[in-house]
Parts: C-alpha cells; sequence; structure tokens
C-alpha cells in the first residue's frame, strides 16, 4: 500500500506563479452564484406550512445585510454566533454572512438534551444567537445556563411588539437587516480560519467541537459537486438538518453548482407527505438525509395511485446503511437512485460515496450490483484511509481483513476544540473513526460495525448491521436493532429489538428462519424482542447505547456451564 508522509515533512519545490495568496472564503461561492445566476430560485417553507419563493440575488442582498448587521452589531472575527433554528432561509443566509465577517456560525443542535445545548453554547463561547420564533422556549429554558450570551436575535415574520418573551436583551433580526447598509466590501479572510462549528451529540461523553476551516468546507465543496455531477440544472432539497454537520456540506455544493433550491423549513419524521409532494412539484433531482426520513417517504409513495417519476433523483443517504429494500423500493416505483454515503461530523462529512464503477457494471451480475450497493462507497479523491487491526498495525485493502477505519485529509479533523484531552481519538494525523470495517480491491468500504457496537461472542464477531438490515429485509419488519448483551458463557450474545410493519406479524421462529441463509446458526440471536419503537439519539440514530443499558441483565441467569 502506498502511503505519502505526514503534513509535518513538506517538500519545498519551485515557487509557483499563480494566485495563492487569493483565499478560499465562503464568500465567493455565494457571490459569483449571485452574481452568474442572479434568477435562480430558492424555495422555501413558510412558518404557516406554505411554499414561497426568491432567487440567488434577493439572497445574496439579504446576506450583505446580515452580515453589516451583524458586524454593526459587535460580531468580530473569530467570534461565535450560535444558530438555533430549521432549515430555512434565515439559517441558509447565515451559512454566509456570519463566516463573511469572520464570524464562526455555531450550529446548535436542538436535539440535544439541555445541559449538553448550553455546554455548546459555553463551550463555544458563543456571544450572539438568533433563534427561530418557533423556538423560543427551547432558548428560554437554556438563557439561565448560558450567562456569556450578549444578545438573542428573533427570526420572525411577526413584529416585535407581537413577541413575547422573558429573554433579554433580544433583538428583531428582521428590523436589524432593514436598517443595515445593502453595500458590502467582504474581508479577505485566512482560509485556514475557521468558518462554522458542529459538536457531536455526546453518546459517549461531553459533545466535542469540530471547528470547519473556510479552506476545507471549500475543498470539499469541490468534491461534492463533482462526485454527485451536480450542475445548474439541478434542484436541491436540503433535507438533512442544517444544524447536522453542515447539513452534509450540502448547501454549500448546491450554491457552487448553482442548483434550485428547496428549503423544506421544519418537518416531522411522522409527516414526510410534504416533502415528497415538494420534490414532485419543485422537479427535485438531489436530495440528503437518513433512512429513518426516507423510509417513511417511500411508505407515503406506495399509497400513491400514480406513482412519481423520479428516475432523475438522486437520494444522499447516511446516518446509516440503508437497507437494500429500501433502496429498491425507491428504483421499482420511481427510478431514484439512493446513493449510500460515509462519514460523520469530524470528516465534513464526506469521505466516501457509492457510485457504481463502469468496468463493475460490464463484471457484476445484477444482484451482486443490487449487494454492492449496501457498501458505504468507493474512497474520494483527496482523503488518505487506513485499516488498523487491533494493535493498530495497518491491514491490507482486501476486502477480507477487518479493523478500525481511520483517515486523513483537508476536511478531516486532527483535534477537537479545546479539548487536550481527546488525542486518543487521533493516530498520526488520522481521526479514529470507531468504525470496524474493511476496504475492497476495487476501493470500496464496507462497514461492519462501530468498535463499541461489534457483537463479541465465543471469541468471534457477529456485525450487528449486517442482522439489521438483513431483518428489515423480511416483508413484517419496519425496524430492527442488534446489541450484545454480556453473557456469562459466550462473553455476549445477540439481541434483537424489532419494530413490525402495521398489520403484519411475525414470530422469532420465523425470523431466525429469514436470518440462516445469512448467518450461521451460532450467531443467530438469542431473543428477538417486538416493540413499538426503537429508542433514537438527537440526530436520529440508534440508541444501542440506551438500548444496551436497558436489556444489560436480559442474558444474567443463562447456564455458564
Amino acid at each position: 500500500m502506498d502511503e505519502i508522509e505526514g503534513p509535518g515533512t513538506i517538500t519545498a519545490g519551485c515557487p509557483s506563479t499563480v494566485g495563492n495568496e487569493y483565499q478560499l472564503n465562503l464568500t465567493t461561492l455565494i457571490r459569483h452564484a449571485a452574481r452568474t445566476y442572479p434568477e435562480q430560485e430558492i424555495v422555501y417553507r413558510r412558518p404557516d406550512g406554505g411554499w414561497a419563493r426568491y432567487t440567488y440575488a434577493d439572497c445574496y442582498a439579504r446576506v450583505i445585510r446580515s452580515a453589516n448587521a451583524l458586524r454593526d452589531l459587535g460580531l468580530r472575527p473569530g467570534e461565535r454566533a450560535g444558530v438555533l433554528d430549521w432549515n430555512s432561509r434565515r439559517h441558509f443566509e447565515l451559512y454566509y454572512s456570519i463566516c463573511g465577517v469572520g464570524g464562526v456560525m455555531l450550529q446548535l443542535n436542538q436535539r440535544l438534551a439541555l445541559e449538553d445545548l448550553a455546554y455548546v453554547v459555553n463551550h463555544g463561547e458563543a456571544r450572539f444567537i438568533l433563534v427561530d420564533e418557533s423556538l423560543l422556549g427551547l432558548a428560554e429554558s437554556l438563557a439561565p445556563l448560558t450567562p456569556g450570551v450578549q444578545a438573542w436575535l428573533v427570526m420572525t415574520d411577526r413584529p416585535l411588539e407581537e413577541i413575547s418573551t422573558p429573554l433579554s436583551p433580544i433583538r428583531h433580526y428582521e428590523d436589524m437587516l432593514a436598517g443595515a447598509s445593502a453595500e458590502i466590501r467582504w474581508p479577505m479572510i485566512d482560509e485556514r480560519s475557521a468558518c462554522a462549528a458542529c459538536y457531536t451529540t455526546g453518546t459517549t461523553g461531553r459533545p466535542k467541537g469540530v471547528y470547519y476551516a473556510h479552506r476545507s468546507e471549500y475543498l470539499h465543496t469541490l468534491v461534492m459537486t463533482s462526485i454527485l455531477t451536480m450542475s445548474a440544472d439541478d434542484c436541491t432539497m436540503l433535507i438533512t438538518p442544517m444544524f447536522h454537520g453542515q447539513c452534509w456540506g450540502l448547501p454549500h455544493a448546491a450554491i457552487f453548482a448553482a442548483t434550485k433550491i428547496v428549503l423544506p423549513g421544519r418537518y416531522m419524521a411522522e409527516d414526510t407527505g410534504p416533502l415528497v409532494d415538494a420534490i414532485i412539484a419543485e422537479e427535485v433531482t438531489v436530495v440528503n438525509g437518513a433512512p429513518a426520513i426516507f423510509m417513511p417517504m417511500l411508505h407515503y409513495i406506495e399509497t400513491l395511485p400514480e406513482k412519481p417519476d423520479f428516475r432523475r433523483l438522486r437520494m444522499l443517504s447516511g446516518a446509516t446503511e440503508p437497507p437494500l429494500s429500501m433502496m429498491r423500493g425507491f428504483y421499482e416505483l420511481t427510478g431514484a437512485e439512493v446513493i449510500q454515503a460515509y462519514g460523520a461530523t469530524e470528516t465534513s462529512p464526506l469521505v466516501s460515496l457509492n457510485r457504481v464503477k463502469p468496468s463493475l457494471r460490464k463484471r457484476l451480475s445484477q444482484d451482486e450490483l443490487w449487494n454492492l450497493r449496501r457498501k458505504q462507497g468507493l474512497m474520494v479523491s483527496g482523503v488518505d484511509f487506513r485499516i488498523l487491526g487491533p494493535d493498530d498495525r495497518d491491514l491490507p485493502f482486501d476486502g477480507v481483513c477487518v479493523g478500525e477505519i481511520c483517515v486523513r485529509g483537508p476536511w478531516i479533523s486532527t483535534s477537537y476544540h479545546n479539548m487536550p484531552g481527546a488525542a486518543q481519538n487521533f493516530i498520526d494525523g488520522y481521526w479514529r473513526s470507531g468504525d470496524v470495517g474493511s476496504i475492497d480491491p476495487d476501493g470500496y468500504i464496507k462497514v461492519t460495525d462501530r468498535v463499541k457496537d461489534v457483537v463479541k461472542s465465543g471469541g468471534e464477531w457477529i456485525s450487528s448491521i449486517d442482522m439489521e438490515n438483513a431483518l428489515t429485509g423480511h416483508p413484517a419488519v419496519l425496524e430492527a436493532a442488534v446489541v450484545g448483551i454480556a453473557h456469562p458463557k459466550w462473553q455476549e450474545r445477540p439481541l434483537a429489538l424489532v419494530v413490525l410493519r402495521p398489520g403484519k406479524s411475525a414470530t422469532m421462529e420465523e425470523l431466525h428462519a429469514h436470518l440462516l441463509p445469512h448467518f450461521a446458526k451460532w450467531q443467530l440471536p438469542d431473543e428477538i424482542l417486538f416493540v413499538a419503537e426503537l429508542p433514537r439519539t438527537s440526530v436520529g440514530k440508534m440508541n444501542k447505547k440506551l438500548i444496551r443499558e436497558q436489556f444489560s441483565a436480559r442474558y444474567q441467569g443463562a447456564a455458564a456451564s
């Protein structure tokens, strides 16, 4: 396996004659998009559930006023401004106005526990927080725990006198924009400076701060746009929460490619019909989201008498491996392509994307091609990978050897903000993902589990992810979670929690029979529990930590002989 030297050993060559001093700033993206495609549309959802639209030119005009207003308020380069909002047009504009004057957009995940959210605000030293009117209740609970916040900027279409809140001091965001200058001379910001910050969800301790640079976001944008083949002929809908990992970088990619943009505002996983309706109405061709959102969308489509034509739709799927049944369901009903992506908050987040290589289309059967889509994708250009065994030795990319996936590159974290005690998460400039997996000779990554989630039974590993996906392939199963539970004889044994589809039924014996073609008999879960719902984290992932805690004593009475 070839390798390059670490970033500390840089070889100098002949000086170039190009503009290396011209910094990669995110304001370049919105400036150039508004200059070249001023008429391109941005469609956004209003608080009343209706839809409105404006243009790139309109958006950029508001970005300028927002930047001036924030600078007038006292936001200085390097300072953090927190954002508590949905996927709204104001949130989208703040992606550019805050960093445009050198500030850092501190994304606030409203799904975090209040204590963790307060920690993020305080650790991030946010002086100002911009909050959507619908989230004032959360902000009011947060305020006593965040004494460093100097002003709360309320984002609403209603006048200030109609807003009742004990928050103090408060400012009316739209009034600030109305009073700000419509012209600006953007500063040239050191491209290594932070432009935005996201915090990990804190399931294993306090949330950890990842601070993205202008340079890292810019380079990530170029790669994402290229690998998704995005252009001005596309329409992008941002379904992933914009506070989660910078919405996976898709807002910047959409602007760079000058696509039409759809901002769905606030939506519920229990009612994804409006999302599907908007995809149809606006002819959306690129979306991002998780299986927890895409699966209900598929169920809604199944109820439509006339199935939509989504043959141009690329559905970027992350958070967890999408069930093969879901990917085939979208393709067979609508023609849409579900594209699995892999990454994390620490990776900006894209490090792999599953597109089928032309050579494999000739070599593999249709069933083999579908099975290939269960992998997390091809390693993207610009990111270096290692697979490390238990002793931290490099393993080959043979698709067989399994170890911890480690990555480095220009948009990959090399540390956490103000957290020197987290050095164990990095090795030789690589970020330790905590994911167990392999890389095959064709360059495809397959994540088999989390280091903490793999079931260790009798000295062998059982992939919880593979078992979950096999379970959801059963026609009666809607969702499944598999965890390892302590066992007196085998160290751990798998326990499965299953949510059945409405009106469907199944027994443990039936599900065991369904699993047998894919797993050895000894690997089958000792118990399968049928539950109404699965616990989830603040970003919609299955909360396996909580499941393990809840059922930790389940196998204690098992025979140890």
